[in-house]
């Protein structure tokens, strides 16, 4: 089975209570990191919320701004799971491809992304297609899970991935091999420096990274010129 393959069906398998473990195994703080890309991105007219799973982000970008949010996700039934909770004006879901997005060029004037971009199976593709959708003068955000540097610290959370999330996650959501997943996903991951490389090569200008939680997530931010 190709990557594609198993985040696809691993995350159609726990849709029903993904935010259920998303809230239980950061403490409460994705909502914090998604409110604080929110608002990093500001208000736009038309913003594309890529990656959207349960539209967790796009509900807290429209519960801020005005605005037409396209949430487009490849699982069908978290794209479904996040509708029966988060119906809400302005809301446009698709399932589709990030990787293949159908969308005109210049399309978008914002987009955000949450946990989403280690889950492609070509990041660097995902990256051109974003960058692609955006008008000029348009900003995208995205949060993704960082190598906190305090050593200590460091050791505990690699610890809390490696150990705990796999047997608290499969508690929750019956899928352990999932979330055993995510602390593989995440130390394979490329560091800061070099996402905010690929992010300049692919065009954003505009770059920055601010670590939040110490560093357990970080929030790249970019604008297309």
């Amino acid at each position: 089975m190709d990557k594609r393959q198993f985040v696809k069906g691993g995350f159609d398998a726990i849709a029903s209570r993904y935010d259920l473990a998303n809230r239980l195994l950061s403490f409460g703080a994705d909502a914090l990191w998604r409110r604080k890309a929110v608002g990093r991105l500001g208000e736009r007219p038309l913003v594309l919320d890529l990656c959207a799973g349960t539209l967790p982000l796009s509900a807290a970008y429209l519960r801020r701004f005005r605005a037409r949010v396209v949430a487009l996700d490849f699982s069908l039934r978290m794209l479904r799971v996040g509708l029966k909770r988060r119906t809400r004006g302005g809301l446009l879901p698709l399932c589709g491809d990030a990787l293949r997005l159908p969308f005109p060029e210049g399309t978008f004037s914002g987009a955000m992304m949450a946990f989403g971009l280690r889950n492609l199976s070509e990041p660097w593709q995902g990256l051109k297609e974003l960058y692609r959708v955006l008008a000029p003068g348009a900003k995208a955000v995205i949060l993704e899970f960082g190598r906190p540097r305090l050593p200590l610290f460091r050791q505990i959370y690699h610890l809390y991935l490696a150990h705990f999330i796999p047997w608290a996650g499969g508690l929750i959501t019956g899928n352990s091999g999932l979330h055993a997943y995510l602390y593989r996903s995440i130390v394979s991951f490329p560091s800061k420096e070099e996402i905010l490389r690929q992010m300049e090569q692919v065009g954003f200008q505009g770059l920055r990274a601010l670590d939040l939680t110490l560093g357990v997530c970080v929030l790249y931010e970019g604008v297309k010129p």
